[in-house]
């Protein structure tokens, strides 16, 4: 029972992680100037997998949190203080439609890995009352 909980436990850790790249980049989607000074990059996080003690059970871990290599967008408003000298202003390549999705996808498998423990529970809970 033990691998099916590290297995679960580290799945949960993994989205949760990609939940936090996600509102990240959902709270950027507008800004014009990120803490760098440019436009902001959206993250995406690479999984990667993690052998656990046993050799059929491998579990998932964050491997890298990357900047996402999709250019920006380029917007004409010559009045935005942000605006380069024919008056466009670079905004971040942050696809909402892309994010949300991405956050429904986490939040699910998230879920499952809840799930996962809650069942994982239960059945050793019977065994346990099946022994008395």
């Amino acid at each position: 029972m033990d691998p099916i909980f590290k297995i679960a436990g580290l799945a949960m850790t993994a989205q949760s992680q990609r939940l936090n790249a996600v509102a990240s980049n959902l709270a950027n989607a507008e800004s014009s100037v990120s803490s760098t000074g440019g436009a902001y990059r959206a993250k995406q996080v690479v999984f990667a997998p993690v052998a656990l003690d046993s050799p059929a059970a491998q579990g998932v871990r964050v491997a890298a949190v990357i900047e996402d290599g999709a250019p920006g967008r380029r917007v004409f408003d010559p009045k935005h203080p942000a605006a380069d000298d024919k008056g466009y202003v670079a905004l971040p390549n942050v696809n909402v439609v892309d994010e949300m999705v991405n956050m429904i996808s986490a939040s699910r498998s998230f879920q499952t890995s809840v799930e996962l423990m809650n069942t994982a529970k239960q059945l050793a809970l019977k065994t346990l009352t099946i022994g008395q």
